[in-house]
């Protein structure tokens, strides 16, 4: 499920593209925001089909050996289907949840291009010390099973080269998305349980959709609607700094950073402070986060001197 740095990832990245543009348009800026907030549950999905596509090639591999080569070995004429067979794949092939969703967002691994990359994917696989191991264990449980699907996913799965290839080219903001995306599917993976493990639920995008909707959508029109506002602010406490001479992004980050402050009331001033310097690090520059902080140290104590901090809720004064 999506948390609040990623949903503030997603505003920063929106912005960053709106005010890099000759033709500025508010609303067609939001739609972009709406659209690839939806679109990375479409990353999800693709991650979670994964698992019948690599059974499907198991099973074309072994009928292969049993009826093209020449001359097959015991082994290929009676192969172990401990791949085919395993418990989380039946899971994931069987999920009605997961199939609706499919077919809802048109995601699939459909095509010449997805199945060669499918493909490749699984003759990795079929090389890597885990599925070997797994393989050469002639014992099979359901816990095993687990172990290995998310050992697979964590190490190979989610780290295969032309994977992410696929994935940067279906979308300019998926890698960025990655992690987040790897983590709930190891999530999903952890959640299965075996009494359980004939149907079940995918997790979804968002942990409250109101809430979380509702938190972007301030977020991004009111770093908008005040964008001069801000600017002012900015510029009055950089004195000392040319607006010019600043990174952009860092600008970016301190106009939604004053938004989220004097917008949004329920979210605590240390909160606000702490994630814009985290995400500083890793889009901006290595001197930004000392910066920001600094920034929106003396702007916390400026907006609370003008009577512009009004936080409510219990524990949110400080």
């Amino acid at each position: 499920m999506l948390n609040r740095r990623h949903l503030r990832i997603k505003v920063l990245q929106i912005l960053y593209a709106y005010f890099q543009t000759e033709d500025k348009d508010p609303l067609k800026a939001e739609k972009e925001l709406y659209r690839s907030v939806e679109k990375m549950y479409e990353l999800y999905i693709y991650f979670l089909l994964t698992f019948e596509e690599l059974v499907s090639f198991a099973e074309q591999r072994m009928e292969d050996r049993q009826k093209k080569k020449f001359r097959p070995s015991e082994s290929d004429l009676k192969p172990s289907r401990k791949f085919a067979d395993n418990q989380i794949f039946k899971y994931f092939a069987q999920n009605n949840a997961l199939r609706k969703k499919s077919e809802e967002l048109k995601v699939n691994w459909g095509g010449a291009v997805k199945n060669d990359l499918m493909r490749k994917l699984f003759v990795h696989i079929s090389n890597t010390e885990e599925y070997i191991q797994y393989m050469s264990n002639e014992t099979s449980s359901f816990e095993e099973d687990k172990k290995f699907v998310h050992t697979l996913f964590k190490r190979e799965i989610a780290n295969f080269g032309l994977l992410h290839d696929f994935f940067e080219s279906e979308s300019i903001y998926w890698m960025d998305d990655i992690d987040l995306i790897c983590s709930m599917v190891l999530k999903t993976i952890k959640s299965i349980e075996e009494k359980n493990s004939k149907s079940g639920a995918i997790l979804p995008l968002y942990k409250d959709e109101k809430d979380e909707k509702n938190f972007i959508n301030i977020l991004i029109r009111k770093t908008l609607a005040k964008d001069d506002e801000n600017a002012k602010i900015i510029d009055k406490l950089t004195q000392n700094w040319e607006l010019d001479r600043i990174a952009r992004m860092d600008i970016i980050l301190l106009k939604m950073a004053l938004t989220e402050l004097t917008e949004l009331q329920s979210i605590p001033k240390k909160v606000t402070l702490n994630e814009y310097i985290e995400i500083s690090k890793y889009y901006s520059t290595p001197k930004s986060q000392v910066f920001i902080n600094g920034i929106l140290d003396k702007a916390i104590g400026l907006l609370d001197k003008e009577g512009k901090l009004l936080k409510t809720g219990r524990g949110l004064i400080n």
